[in-house]
């Protein structure tokens, strides 16, 4: 049986069935078990959904597969699924894979022929590209940057140089609680016509976009991004 990559909510409080497919209503139920980043956050996806009398989400096995988790482990993970059994993976937030873990377990069942399946969902990587205006022609994702300042900005330099040979939209994230200090970075070291769009909350009530030059940014109010979930698309002119 195949390896399933599931959707998450990018907030907690969402309703899931606003977002997911149907169709993992009945799949999830039926799972074997479940590949999570942290037993909490697994657990609280499986408590989603409705389970058949006589079974609770309670009784699905969930096995971790985060940034600690050595390469040995995952033929551990993977032996369920070698014996027949379906399991599913899951992100914190978001679509599995992407800014995850969980690509390294994938490129492990491809190599035993082992199927994997996926399903639609959010991803606030992919929204705010889409939401930001700029150019989803030629873009790339570079996840998190150095956090030592002197490596950070020589990062960041060197992403909007090849932005703008490339012509290329550059996207990165950060940890919630950093978000509001990459940002001071970003504006600091940019040239000041440099686009640069910020999203936060993405899907949730208080969602917001703005797209300004990096001289736009310095000359208005920058958004109180105090350890908000946020992505930072830019693109050099």
């Amino acid at each position: 049986m195949p390896l399933y990559l599931l959707p998450n909510v990018l907030g907690e409080d969402l309703s899931h069935k606003d977002f997911f497919p149907k169709s993992l209503d009945k799949l999830v139920p039926t799972l074997d078990g479940l590949i999570a980043e942290s037993p909490k956050e697994g657990r609280k996806y499986l408590k989603r959904f409705a389970y058949p009398e006589g079974k609770t989400f309670r009784e699905v096995p969930i096995e971790l597969l985060n940034e600690h988790t050595p390469d040995e482990d995952l033929d551990e993970l993977i032996q369920p699924i070698k014996k027949g059994e379906s399991w599913g993976l899951i992100s914190d937030a978001g679509l599995p894979v992407l800014a995850d873990p969980g690509a390294r377990l994938v490129r492990q069942l491809h190599r035993l022929s082992l199927p994997v399946h996926t399903f639609p969902g959010p991803s606030s990587i992919i929204y705010a590209l889409m939401l930001s205006g700029l150019s989803g022609q030629n873009f790339a994702f570079h996840g998190y940057l150095p956090r030592k300042p002197e490596e950070l900005r020589p990062a960041i330099q060197g992403l909007e140089k090849r932005s703008h040979s490339e012509k290329e939209t550059e996207i990165v994230i950060e940890a919630p609680y950093r978000s509001d200090k990459l940002f001071d970075t970003l504006i600091r070291t940019l040239r000041p016509n440099t686009e640069l769009s910020i999203s936060w909350n993405l899907t949730l009530p208080d969602q917001g976009v703005q797209t300004k030059t990096v001289k736009e940014w310095k000359q208005g109010k920058a958004p109180n991004l105090h350890k908000t979930p946020a992505v930072f698309v830019f693109a050099a002119k």
